[in-house]
């Protein structure tokens, strides 16, 4: 499922006077709060759903596949997400 989709499904839900536009702000709306709460406090719970959570990557040796010369990665902090057990077993 893309973010287009998404917006479908949600208007779906809303009703049918719920216009495509209210929905796309709807999705907008959640996946901005999402972000900023990983930004702000490093994890965003959603019972029933999931975690989304600030993970942090080592630096690390790696290679270019281009050249196959070693080079060394930075360390970077990424964001991981972990399913809910209620949502593990849906599937």
């Amino acid at each position: 499922m893309n973010k287009g989709e998404l917006v479908e499904a949600v208007q779906k839900a809303l009703g049918k006077d719920t216009s495509k536009r209210a929905a796309e702000d709807a999705v907008a709306a959640v996946l901005e709060a999402i972000a900023k709460g990983v930004k702000k406090d490093g994890a965003v719970q959603l019972i029933g759903f999931g975690t989304f959570k600030v993970k942090k990557r080592a630096a690390r040796m790696g290679r270019n596949p281009k050249t196959g010369e070693a080079m060394k990665i930075k360390a970077s902090k990424t964001v991981g997400f972990t399913p809910s057990s209620t949502l593990k077993g849906s599937l």
